[in-house]
């Protein structure tokens, strides 16, 4: 949408590099330690390089409750630190954690890639290793924690610490003070606006920024449980269709009493929203751009100024430094008393210490307490804060049984068990949700009779509970855990979180005592620091997954988002029809994401895949023919579409198109279009852009015409548009423009006169073609490659790609960085191999083919890294998935350009590489190859691994973008040759088809004429006869090839409706018959004959049956000599025939519908129906293009009522009895019997009102056909009169019987 750079740069940079040694100049007393191993041992021997003492610091003890502590003497910014061993010792640190605090108390872990961060330390006591931290932090004391050390030793360290000084001024708020800036004039109108600060409380609510306006406008930073809250608006209209608020939160865990940065960039309606390095980008609603704000701009609070309705909101409590407004330093001028702070009762410039001690728990820690023993009172109360639903807070036992308070679920539960009366077990919970990282308040009080349970001090949520038993303190008190061996265990072992505020016996617990060993104990706490993470976060669950999470780890939900994976990354969703295509999918609604994993949400389209190219179909709202009405002040009228789906989402469809259309169309009666030929257009459109655009369909950008202007033939030829000449006419055309489209507005200008009247159609956008899927490269040589820019996957990246070769090895993609890097290759065979370093060390995942992948077909490869795991998938089957390691780097940051192919003498890949996306952009390798040499453009060979995909006989025909199948030898039609071609044949229909014969063709009228590749058949010693039919009447021939000689193949229905093959090769007195005597064929259901012979054997298959093998008598001839001509529906042949066939099968002729007819390698039906093929076949009679006998039976005809082809059945004309029949088996649950003979009636009536409605002109009639004057029905008379008729039997029948 807009440049995630910063709008302009906050700050002026200075050359001044931050890396000042700060701990060397320090005296020896500003290095403090938990303790000392002797005295030249001591903290202030730890300085790096130095030798004194014994030559570094080493405490007494070898535990992770040791720590070195710097104090800087002021706030400084730490960029870096360095560490070394023990000099001339076996004594050094090998890992460490950083903890950094502004006083001294309440520290804070130095977190990077969303961790408590373990730096790396020392092999020995003299070398030196240096970290720079990810992001420079602020404090004045800086503690070292010893996490492991020399395993010859003990802990050794010396110590440097770099960065530079810092300096800003703080200023205190009570909840009562309120800075208010005032503007030098009473309303400003600010276009662009620098908003910065840091803040640091323990409060969760209160308002930090507020500045607002008369008209509306308002601006607000607070914080709202612990988050914080920036909303924005730049105007709402009177009306309300204009709604301007905008609000965005960011963070969490921000009552810390840690210091947080603010900095919020406004340019117009363009914002960046960054706290703590974290940036949000995003645009306001509404349609304005200035913030125009009345008189002043508070911080820390409401201004007195304020609207009544802008009230209710809390002040802030806590500490601001480094307030900056428009580059005005307000807490400068606060000093300076240029500032209104008249509301402070006690100005300070000071930010006071935080009197709370929080202790950290992980899942193996305890804080030990004394209490009263004996006491018949129990009084505890704590404050605590964790993501985790349970955990143990609180574990005593009594005198005689045990308390124990627990998280369950996310709310507070007390279990009382007192052994003395039987066991007495009393349950008390209280809350709900309180995981949610929040600090809440637990109070218990039990004495004898009586408990109650309070949960953030709301009376509300108090549960008070008689109990029959006498309290006795056992006086120990364990919190955070307890792991002591006991007969009553408590439920929960542990807790993972943090504690504050811990009261026993009403008495606040000295845990600054605990900590110097004077009272109580502890283990794996840390204390004076809660160390919690928001996982969070920022959210890694991208397009809108909900995240949840742990005290360890998060979670993504991605249900209803359209993607998935473990941050939901990946679309579930193809990027385009075209894929959809390849899917084996037909035409229908889609959902689409073209590009991918980027941030385009999916939507749906239609795909029309009828065709060799795809059609992707965007409709709009606007209905065709919408009249014209209403104007603006300017006299114009205006017309908005919708197409339901962003402007991003259309453009995702014509950028990757390769062609794309729109119909538009104007009806005009005396309303003027362009104005041609030299006038200011009335009439234009607004395109994808939002631009003017002043020519209509047919024409093209920057020509002032429509259709009949570029065709030059307008009505009048003075005007280029029909409707300018102002009469009654229509302008329409395409508008192919593509970059322009589609069309978003349209402005009708002359609509305002007396009679004028405009109609205006715009029709749906529709695109053909998929760039990006067939965009392709061919490497030529190991050593060619292109490059591309760097490849910008920090925290999360996809790859996926398609390639083929015949090499057993090569690299796929590289890019480098200093010590990052990522790679896909090709490492044998069968094996492919996805490898990256982000810092962690290599990881490497390999996935193996069952098959080699060198075989020249087309492989798919989609590899994925985020923050939880890394995914290599091949062929959408094999997969390899590694977990990310639970602590480490996770941005991976590359430097060098992207290389695809060969790259730092790495083994280059040979062969082809299509459709490279990478996180949902596309890389242009047909582009980049044209200009890179050893690269060639585009990839041939497509059809090796679609081919299959070519059925029933279809040839796969290589493109450059593709391919597509040739059906032409072939009874089939469609894109995969998968879409049946039929007809239904009335009495007396026949198709003839003709062979070459030896003097060329027979003078026919109405033969097509003859292609050129149309085989020669001669003498046959194997053919194959395939056709679907479906029919109610009987006897009929449905297949007859006949030859120059006495030979023939004859395909019959007998009287009973069997079926019979009659083959006559010479050398038998009678025909070779083969009689299925096993089930009638004329029940008007879908029937497949497949007949196969090979010399004397015959196989033949029915339907889905097993198919039967069948041998031609020894005396009968192998050769089917000179075929002449195939016959369907009926013979109308001169010569000798044989006379069965005529006297019992001919009369009247096949009444149903054929389909799929295919003998050898010609397809006479499909000839017959498709005009665009070239062949020697005529048509006697009505033939209607139909599939209504394409669908074989897989199981035993059905019962009617429950036979799902019943209601497409083919029409033929039946006589009365057997159409009263069929019609009462449908009607029979409705109508009574009766009602179907008055139905019938009507019916008969209709079909002689129609018979003279109708007539139909110029058809081909033979002298058995004799048209509607013949017909015995009324489809058959509808079909007979109208030429144009082309639906399909089963819509025919349909639209009849309403």
């Amino acid at each position: 949408m807009y440049s995630q750079v910063a709008l302009w740069s906050l700050f002026e940079r200075t050359d001044r590099k931050c890396d000042e040694a700060l701990a060397t100049p320090l005296s020896h007393a500003a290095f403090t330690s938990s303790s000392v191993y002797s005295g030249g041992y001591g903290a202030g021997y730890a300085k790096l390089n130095r030798r004194g003492g014994a030559g570094g610091w080493s405490p007494v003890d070898a535990d992770r409750y040791q720590w070195l502590q710097v104090d800087l003497g002021t706030r400084k910014q730490v960029t870096s630190i360095a560490t070394q061993g023990r000099y001339s010792s076996s004594d050094w640190t090998t890992q460490y954690r950083l903890l950094y605090s502004d006083t001294g108390r309440n520290w804070r872990p130095y977190l990077q890639d969303g961790n408590i961060w373990a730096f790396s330390g020392n092999s020995n006591s003299e070398s030196v290793v240096r970290h720079d931290l990810q992001h420079a932090v602020i404090a004045r004391y800086v503690r070292i924690i010893p996490l492991e050390w020399s395993q010859e030793g003990r802990i050794g360290l010396r110590v440097e610490i770099y960065g530079c000084s810092y300096w800003s001024d703080v200023i205190s708020f009570d909840g009562q003070g309120v800075i208010s800036y005032r503007f030098k004039m009473k309303k400003m109108k600010i276009l662009k606006d620098v908003i910065s600060l840091k803040f640091r409380t323990t409060a969760s609510d209160g308002v930090l920024i507020h500045g607002e306006g008369q008209q509306g406008d308002y601006i607000s930073l607070e914080l709202k449980r612990s988050k914080l809250l920036l909303m924005i608006n730049l105007g709402s209209n009177q009306y309300g269709s204009i709604l301007g608020h905008t609000s965005v939160t960011s963070g969490s865990l921000l009552d810390d009493d840690h210091w947080h940065a603010v900095i919020i960039e406004r340019y117009r309606r363009n914002v960046n929203f960054t706290l703590d390095r974290h940036t949000q980008h995003f645009r306001t609603n509404g349609e304005f751009d200035h913030l125009d704000l009345d008189y002043e701009i508070s911080f820390g609070g409401m201004p007195v100024s304020a609207k009544p309705s802008s009230g209710g909101r809390e002040n802030f409590v806590g500490c601001m430094e480094g307030i900056t407004y428009n580059g005005d330093n307000i807490t400068n001028l606060v000093k300076r008393k240029k500032v209104d702070t008249s509301s402070f009762r006690n100005l300070t410039f000071s930010c006071s210490e935080t009197q709370s001690f929080p202790v950290f728990f992980n899942a193996t820690s305890f804080l030990h307490l004394p209490g009263l023993q004996d006491s018949d009172t129990l009084s505890v109360s704590l404050s605590f804060r964790t993501w985790n639903p349970s955990g143990l807070l609180l574990y005593t036992a009594l005198a005689d049984g045990v308390v124990e308070v627990g998280l369950t679920e996310g709310k507070v539960t007390v279990y009382i068990n007192v052994t003395q009366k039987k066991n007495t077990r009393i349950d008390i919970s209280s809350g709900s949700g309180l995981n949610d990282g929040q600090w809440h308040s637990v109070y218990l009080h039990a004495l004898e009779n009586y408990a109650m349970l309070t949960i953030d001090g709301d009376e509300a949520s108090t549960v008070r509970t008689v109990i029959p038993i006498q309290i006795r303190t056992g006086g120990q008190y364990y919190f955070g855990g307890y792991f002591l061996r006991t007969n009553t265990p408590p439920a929960q072992r542990s807790f993972q979180g943090c504690m504050q505020l811990i009261h026993v016996d009403d008495q606040l617990a000295d845990l600054p005592a605990v900590e110097k060993g004077n009272t109580g104990t502890f283990e794996n706490v840390s204390l004076d620091m809660c160390a919690i993470i928001d996982r969070c976060v920022p959210n890694h669950c991208e397009h809108g997954g909900r995240c949840s999470q742990t005290w360890d780890t998060f979670s993504c939900s991605c249900n209803g988002t359209g993607y998935t994976g473990s941050t939901c990354h990946t679309s579930v969703y193809e990027q385009s029809c075209e894929e959809y295509k390849h899917l084996g999918k037909t035409s229908g609604t889609y959902w689409i994401d073209p590009d991918g994993s980027g941030p385009v949400s999916p939507f749906k389209v239609n795909c029309n895949m009828t065709e060799d190219m795809v059609w992707t179909t965007v409709r709009n709202n606007l209905s065709p023919q919408t009249p014209v009405s209403g104007s603006d002040l300017e006299g114009k009228a205006v017309l908005k579409l919708n197409y339901n789906m962003s402007t991003e989402q259309v453009t995702a469809i014509t950028s990757s198109a390769q062609y794309c259309e729109q119909h538009v169309a104007y009806a005009c009666r005396m309303s003027r279009l362009l104005n041609t030929p030299e006038g200011s257009p009335f009439t234009w459109w607004v395109g994808r852009a939002n631009e003017r655009h002043h020519y209509w369909g047919g024409s093209g950008p920057g020509i002032q015409k429509c259709a009949c202007g570029i065709e030059r033939n307008c009505t009048d030829p003075k005007y280029y548009c029909n409707c300018d000449a102002d009469q009654t006419r229509e302008d329409s055309g395409l508008l192919v423009y593509k970059d322009h489209l589609p069309v978003t507005q349209v402005v009708v200008g002359d609509t305002g006169r007396s009679g004028s009247e405009a109609k205006l159609t715009v029709g749906p956008l529709r695109c053909q073609g998929d760039g990006n899927y067939w965009n392709a490269a061919s490497f030529n040589t190991p050593a060619s490659y292109l490059h591309f820019p760097t490849f910008q996957g920090d925290t999360s990246a996809d790859i996926s790609f398609y390639f083929k070769t015949s090499s057993s090895y090569g690299v796929f993609l590289e890019n480098l960085g200093n010590a990052d890097f990522i790679r896909l290759e090709l490492k044998a065979a069968a094996v492919v191999s996805f490898s990256f370093d982000v810092g962690n060390g290599l990881v490497e995942l390999t996935v193996r083919s069952s098959t080699p992948l060198n075989d020249d077909q087309w492989h798919r490869v989609v590899a994925e890294r985020n923050v939880k795991e890394a995914v290599l998938q091949l062929d959408g089957q094999y997969k390899e998935v590694r977990p990310a390691p639970p602590q480490g780097h996770t941005r991976l940051e590359l430097y060098s350009q992207l290389y695809v192919g060969a790259s730092g003498g790495q083994r280059g890949f040979l062969g082809c590489i299509r459709a490279l996306k990478m996180n949902g952009v596309t890389l242009d390798l047909e582009e980049r190859a044209t200009v890179t040499p050893g690269v060639k453009p585009g990839c041939s060979g497509h059809c090796t691994s679609y081919g299959q995909h070519c059925r029933n006989g279809g040839k796969c025909m290589e493109k450059y973008n593709g391919y597509s199948c040739d059906c032409t030898l072939t009874a089939y039609d469609g894109p995969f040759c998968t879409e049946d071609v039929g007809g239904f044949f009335e009495s007396g229909t026949l198709v003839r088809y003709d062979f070459l014969p030896e003097g060329g063709l027979p003078a026919m009228a109405n033969v097509k004429s003859l292609s050129p590749l149309l085989p020669m058949e001669g003498n046959l010693t194997q053919e194959e006869l395939v056709f679907s039919f479906s029919t109610s009447n009987a006897p009929s021939i449905l297949v007859y090839i006949s030859s120059r000689t006495q030979d023939y193949l004859a395909v019959v229905l007998r009287h009973n409706g069997t079926l019979q093959i009659r083959y006559r090769l010479g050398g038998l007195r009678e025909p070779y018959t083969i009689d299925l005597d096993h089930r009638n064929m004329a029940n008007g259901q879908p029937h497949h004959v497949n007949i196969s012979r090979q010399e004397r054997n015959i196989r033949l298959q029915l339907d889905h049956y097993p198919a039967v093998s069948y041998t031609l008598p020894d005396g009968s001839d192998t050769q089917f000599n000179l075929v002449k001509t195939i016959f369907l529906g009926k013979v109308f042949e001169t010569g000798q025939i044989d006379p069965v066939l005529i006297e019992k099968y001919n009369t009247p002729g096949f009444v149903g519908c054929l389909s799929r007819v295919q003998f050898n390698n010609v397809a006479p039906l499909k000839a017959a129906l498709r005009s665009g093929i070239v062949a020697p076949v005529t048509t006697h009679g009505i033939l209607v293009e139909s599939n209504c006998g394409a669908s074989p039976l897989t199981i035993s005809p059905m019962a009617a009522a429950n036979d799902p082809w019943s209601s497409s059945q083919p029409i033929y004309c039946a006589g009365p009895l057997m159409f009263l029949k069929d019609l009462f088996l449908m009607m029979s649950f409705v109508l009574a019997g009766i009602i179907a003979v008055v139905i019938f009636t009507i019916l008969c009536t209709l079909v002689f009102l129609v018979r003279h409605m109708f007539r139909h002109k110029g058809s081909y009639h033979t002298n058995e056909a004799k048209g509607a004057e013949s017909a015995d029905c009324a489809d058959a008379a509808i079909i007979v009169n109208d030429p144009a008729f082309t639906e399909t039997i089963d819509e025919s029948k349909k639209e009849w019987f309403i």
